[in-house]
């Protein structure tokens, strides 16, 4: 029992020590020495805490304040020069009335085709593409655990609809037909200028793994439409046009995955493709290779 007092008396004085050689150190050089928390565990459950105690420049022991500052000069308030880049498929939800007179006007084919089925996909070649090279980022919220972000720019969304059947889009008159020949390609694509609104939240799982999840929504320009068709009689023929396709667009948008690791996103356009009765909306999914 002597003997463990006589212990916590010599770690008493040894501590009280160490305080004043740091304060007079400080003192003499005028630098501010980082606080820490020591704690000594004894023999027998005993232990013995200095709190804010002052080191020196061989024994700086970092708190949670100190990693939170260095973590916000990382990460600041506003940032530029990100880039999105999204690789996915299309599926196409089809909510076409196609009793409606205007769309029996446009689908030029046999009535028992009329129908949903008409624009079946080859679900693995109909690719979708989204590119944002022009970001600028709002961190809305920083704690030692959570993030908050808040993006927009400018970027790129492209679709691919290739078809199962032998589609052809005729411009005069507007109409889409069945073609006699089979096609190696028979593709509808489409190129949209992208405005984005995205929330995005950071959940710290561990020291270095964060789980990222969020959503928003693009507003989106069709810069440009064709159709390409690639045949044996014909060879490959490539022709632009509106075909009836609306001009802007409105997408959902969400994203989940763990940062560095992965991460999968979607979108679901809320506008049809169309103004001319058909009312068909693009829904997306894939892998979001670079993000916020």
């Amino acid at each position: 029992m002597k003997s463990k007092y006589c212990a916590i008396i010599a770690i008493a004085f040894l501590l009280f020590a160490g305080t004043l050689s740091a304060q007079t150190d400080s003192t003499q050089t005028g630098k501010k020495k980082k606080k820490y928390t020591m704690s000594i565990t004894l023999p027998g459950g005993l232990s013995v805490q200095k709190k804010d105690s002052a080191v020196t420049k061989a024994g700086v022991i970092k708190n949670g304040d100190d990693d939170e500052k260095n973590e916000g000069k990382k990460d600041p308030k506003f940032k530029t020069g990100m880039t999105i880049f999204d690789l996915g498929i299309n599926i196409l939800k089809d909510n076409t009335n196609y009793a409606n007179p205007a769309v029996k006007t446009f689908l030029n084919v046999p009535a028992g085709k009329q129908n949903a089925s008409l624009f079946d996909l080859r679900q693995g070649k109909s690719v979708n593409v989204n590119v944002y090279p022009l970001l600028v980022r709002f961190k809305a919220l920083h704690t030692h655990g959570q993030r908050i972000y808040i993006t927009s720019g400018l970027g790129l969304q492209l679709y691919n609809f290739r078809y199962d059947q032998p589609l052809t889009y005729t411009r005069y008159p507007a109409a889409v037909t069945l073609d006699t020949i089979s096609f190696k390609k028979d593709k509808l694509a489409l190129d949209y200028l992208n405005v984005p609104l995205m929330f995005t939240f950071k959940t710290r799982l561990s020291k270095d793994n964060w789980l990222v999840y969020g959503g928003g929504l693009t507003e989106g320009y069709r810069l440009d439409s064709w159709t390409k068709q690639v045949s044996g009689p014909r060879g490959k023929v490539k022709q632009h046009d509106a075909y009836g396709l609306a001009d802007f667009n409105t997408c959902l948008t969400a994203e989940f995955g763990i940062e560095n690791m992965f991460r999968f996103y979607a979108t679901y356009q809320l506008t049809s493709l169309y103004t001319n009765g058909l009312d068909q909306h693009p829904f997306s999914f894939g892998f979001r290779l670079t993000g916020i």
